[in-house]
């Protein structure tokens, strides 16, 4: 099979395209035959060293993708030959991720794909949607999604035009939420409002606590936040008592201050999220919910969902990278068929 690998730590030109033998699924695991694969920030920062892909000779990125089974290992009931699944967290804890033509992961992290979901869609779930997925079930209730589940909540989306923000928007809104978010500019409000937003506050132009006020008069119940150093006094400053503030990243400054009064004066949660480090309960939780909005249609890629897409062949996994480092808007995706 080909598959793109690195064996140390740098540029993207630490990249390979190489020929590696057929995977083998093990006990409890299934082999994929991938279609697509989506491109994370997180393929390019353990690809640096900034955080690590685990201690291996060599390593295939990549954590997302869709494709078909094509073979099981003993002790897989819930999987079977020629089923359509999307994959997530597929390199954690193991060298080979979703760079690659095929695949072996544990059957926990292969997914049932519905049938009129595309390749692209599948490929564009797991770290965003899974991460949206906890920041939204982070505060006191409810621990699942789905119609309803939302409804009468304010949720504050930090940055609804990125990936994580765009798969908070719509899961949100699908849970019955009243949705605001902030944007950068009105190329990125136009993506935010085609992914469902009801209200889009561009934080270069206006006033972010007054608009969200406007909305929210009694506060914020669910912030998810993108950029805590930045952000946190405001944060703080709109949401109401118990409410919770998510963060899933240090976009624009490794260190927050937090003012204490303001925090336990509001009995306010600031809750940490990291897929990878998630309960097996939280992941299938997560997966189970992700599945039922695709289903439902309320998970959507593409211009019209405020998901632009970029293809790149797998041979140009280091382009694909290097447009993902450099901040492209929507989701870059490697063409594996």
């Amino acid at each position: 099979m080909r598959v793109v690998v690195y064996s140390e730590s740098g540029p993207s030109s630490v990249l390979s395209l190489v020929e590696r033998p057929e995977p083998q699924p093990g006990p409890g695991e299934v082999r994929v035959r991938l279609h697509r694969a989506g491109v994370n920030p997180t393929d390019w920062k353990m690809r640096t060293g900034a955080t690590s892909p685990g201690d291996f000779p060599e390593v295939a990125p990549g954590q997302d993708g869709a494709g078909v089974v094509e073979a099981v290992g003993e002790e897989v009931d819930a999987l079977s030959v020629g089923q359509r699944v999307w994959v997530f967290c597929a390199q954690h804890g193991r060298p080979y991720g979703t760079a690659a033509e095929q695949l072996v992961l544990p059957a926990s992290r292969a997914v049932p794909l519905p049938d009129d979901a595309s390749f692209d869609l599948g490929a564009s779930l797991g770290v965003p949607a899974m991460t949206a997925h906890r920041a939204l079930t982070s505060g006191e209730t409810p621990s699942r999604l789905g119609p309803g589940s939302l409804a009468g909540q304010v949720v504050l989306v930090a940055g609804g035009a990125g990936a994580v923000g765009n798969a908070a928007i719509q899961l949100a809104v699908w849970s019955g939420a009243i949705v605001v978010t902030t944007v950068s500019s009105p190329e990125k409000a136009a993506l935010a409002t085609a992914a469902g937003a009801q209200h889009v506050v561009d934080y270069r132009t206006e006033d972010v606590a007054a608009r969200v006020r406007e909305v929210a008069a009694d506060g914020v119940d669910l912030v998810v936040e993108v950029a805590p150093a930045d952000n946190l006094a405001l944060d703080l400053d709109l949401v109401r008592n118990r409410a919770t503030i998510a963060f899933y990243a240090n976009n624009g400054g490794a260190e927050a201050t937090l003012p204490l009064r303001p925090t336990f004066g509001k009995n306010v949660r600031l809750q940490g999220v990291l897929l990878y480090l998630l309960s097996e309960e939280m992941l299938q939780a997560g997966a189970l919910d992700v599945t039922a909005a695709v289903e439902a249609g309320a998970l959507r890629v593409g211009e019209e969902a405020g998901v632009p897409l970029h293809h790149f062949p797998l041979a140009e996994t280091a382009a694909a990278h290097d447009a993902v480092e450099a901040g492209a808007v929507g989701k870059v995706l490697l063409d594996l068929a």
